[in-house]
């Protein structure tokens, strides 16, 4: 799942850095795909630090059970199925490609069903003292804190996550995470295509995307 899909089942908690946990992986791996860091084996100490790794925790138990899931499985094959005649040409697998739209959209419907705020969420962000971010990462045995904390800021402060209310910007943020594994993934006429294949499916998801939040809060709450 993204960033807001993680962020629904915490938004309504009032601990900053429980929130920076749940999203703290994808936030690292966007940071720089090579980071490999594991908080869920070590020991923190009670505060601040240990709600980050509760968060990190959750994260891990909320995608474990999406990526379990029928709904997950069936959609993204759907998605695929859907995305696949406008990607000639393209060397973006095509499993990948379902994944990723998935979660994208996901995140989309979220944000204009209004079911998450995405201000609530910069606010959590902005909200964590960096020296207690610095500590949790050093922590764990992470090199280049600095290199992370730099791309956290203009994380904060492009707020880009806000951009997802438009489906153009689905197609937008899917280019952007398969440029960072290939080289000009899509052609504008791939890109043209993946357009209107997910804004295609956006409606057709629009009626039933809740029942993976409702399944995986009741697999959370077990």
């Amino acid at each position: 799942m993204n960033f807001l899909s993680h962020f629904y089942f915490d938004r309504h908690t009032t601990d900053c850095y429980h929130v920076l946990g749940t999203v703290l992986p994808d936030l690292l791996k966007n940071a720089d795909k090579h980071i490999i860091v594991h908080p869920e084996k070590l020991d923190y100490p009670a505060g601040p630090e240990q709600a980050i790794q509760q968060g990190w925790l959750k994260h891990l138990d909320v995608d474990r059970h999406f990526h379990n899931a029928d709904f997950f499985k069936t959609n993204s094959h759907q998605l695929k199925l859907t995305l696949l005649p406008g990607m000639t040409g393209s060397p973006v697998k095509p499993f990948f490609l379902g994944h990723i739209a998935l979660e994208l959209l996901l995140d989309n419907l979220l944000l204009t069903t209004g079911m998450v705020k995405v201000d609530d969420f910069y606010a959590h962000l902005n909200s964590c003292d960096q020296e207690v971010i610095y500590s949790f990462l050093s922590r764990s045995g992470m090199q280049n804190i600095d290199v992370f904390l730099r791309f956290f800021e203009n994380f904060k402060s492009s707020e880009y996550l806000h951009t997802y209310a438009e489906t153009e910007k689905v197609t937008y943020a899917l280019k952007r995470i398969c440029m960072r594994i290939w080289n000009n993934p899509f052609s504008q006429e791939n890109e043209e295509a993946m357009s209107a294949a997910i804004n295609r499916y956006r409606n057709t998801l629009e009626n039933n995307f809740t029942s993976i939040f409702d399944d995986i809060e009741a697999m959370l709450d077990d």
